[in-house]
């Protein structure tokens, strides 16, 4: 039995490897190759190619490396003619998966997405494809399986897989035990895991610490750093700030854990915050062009996982972008976030400040938190979307057994 996966963002490779091992487990005998990421590698998957590589966003960057992706899905495509896998299985990635599943469909080869991309948020007219080219969408979040079955999918919710990995992971004991110090209270920047994610928000969030330290001087302040690639450019913003602040590379499940709160990109980060139970104050900035077609196209009201884990409807309220701490509607809000193309350091150190300095409202966040952890973040995703996948290969098999007799 093979599978051929395709998985193109580091978050995606993460989730990859732990369903290959949740699969080998249960079949040791089965093959996986296709495209993924060094951890997918690790796990067993014999890659064609690296796609962790090409994980880039926008058009423009999309654009230029056009010729790298055309080539990876003619691969696929002679791949599955001569090759024919039993099962395509994508992760995340839209943009490039929608055509493999194409390419899947047309062999006549079963397709699973899994960790389905977020069409319910802003790119609804999508699951047309998902329609088409997919047979199984294995659902990350409890409210998009009935999303995606009132649209005409064949859609299960299994569970976030990030959960699985943040339950299993070891933190080092000798760096929490370096960097924590309990009259210092600590702040902990995730500017993001895309360069250019780091780019456009590490500098508000830098502003945003010269800010907190007005009002409590005795902070400190981290950045965590996704890759060492990255270093050079973050010590060059830290510098440019002139703000005294820590950099670490590869060390963000520490510097959350030994973090009285944090300063986030939007993103996955988010539900580790959850996991650790961290307040934060979220941040994703972009530019004016980018502001305009996301208030045209977003369907939701916010942009941070946790929050619409809070919402008693994601879908009721599709005022995008407009989250207001003294609207009555935004009260369930747990991590307080701003997609913006302007300036928010100001909102941002205010809820920072307040979580430092008033030890009541700090209590009720994290217990907050920890109500909706001990909810949503049992983990299992791994073992259960494993499950599902070997129960569609016994039931063909079995259907291949009568049609024989």
């Amino acid at each position: 039995m093979q599978i051929f996966f395709s998985v193109g963002e580091p978050s995606g490779d993460l989730h990859g490897a732990n369903l290959i091992r949740a699969l080998r487990a249960r079949n040791p005998d089965w093959q996986f190759v296709g495209y993924g990421g060094p951890k997918m590698a690790d796990a067993g998957c014999h890659l064609h190619a690296d796609l962790t590589q090409l994980a880039v966003m926008w058009v423009a960057q999309v654009l230029w490396n056009i010729r790298t992706f055309l080539r990876l899905l003619a691969d696929a495509d002679h791949y599955f003619q001569t090759q024919r896998p039993d099962m395509v299985i994508l992760i995340d990635y839209p943009g490039f998966n929608w055509w493999i599943a194409r390419k899947a469909k047309a062999a006549g080869i079963p397709v699973v997405y899994y960790g389905t991309p977020q069409l319910w948020a802003w790119a609804g007219w999508r699951v047309s494809k998902m329609r088409r080219f997919v047979d199984h969408v294995l659902c990350k979040l409890p409210f998009e399986e009935k999303w995606f079955r009132d649209r005409g999918c064949h859609a299960t919710f299994v569970g976030h897989p990030y959960f699985d990995e943040l339950r299993s992971r070891k933190l080092d004991p000798q760096f929490l035990k370096q960097i924590e110090s309990p009259s210092q209270p600590l702040v902990t920047i995730l500017p993001g895991s895309r360069t250019q994610e780091v780019r456009s928000n590490l500098p508000e969030f830098l502003k945003t610490a010269k800010r907190i330290r007005k009002s409590v001087p005795e902070a400190r302040f981290a950045v965590a750093v996704f890759k060492q690639s990255q270093r050079e450019m973050v010590e060059e913003f830290v510098q440019q700030s002139g703000q005294p602040v820590d950099i670490y590379v590869g060390k963000t499940p520490e510097l959350i854990q030994a973090a009285k709160c944090c300063l986030a990109c939007s993103g996955s980060v988010s539900l580790e915050l959850l996991y650790h139970t961290k307040p934060a104050a979220i941040l994703y900035q972009i530019s004016r062009v980018g502001y305009v077609v996301q208030w045209a196209l977003r369907k939701v009201r916010y942009i941070t996982l946790v929050n619409l884990l809070t919402a008693n409807d994601p879908f009721d309220d599709r005022s995008a972008g407009i989250y207001d701490p003294a609207d009555p509607r935004d009260q369930h809000v747990l991590m307080p976030e701003y997609l913006t193309m302007g300036d928010r350091t100001n909102e941002l150190a205010a809820h920072v400040v307040h979580w430092l300095t008033d030890p009541q409202a700090y209590g009720n966040r994290r217990q907050a938190l920890e109500d909706l952890k001990n909810r949503v973040a049992q983990g299992g995703a791994s073992e259960r979307a494993a499950e599902y996948i070997a129960g569609l290969f016994e039931k063909e098999e079995t259907i291949r057994k009568v049609d024989a007799a």
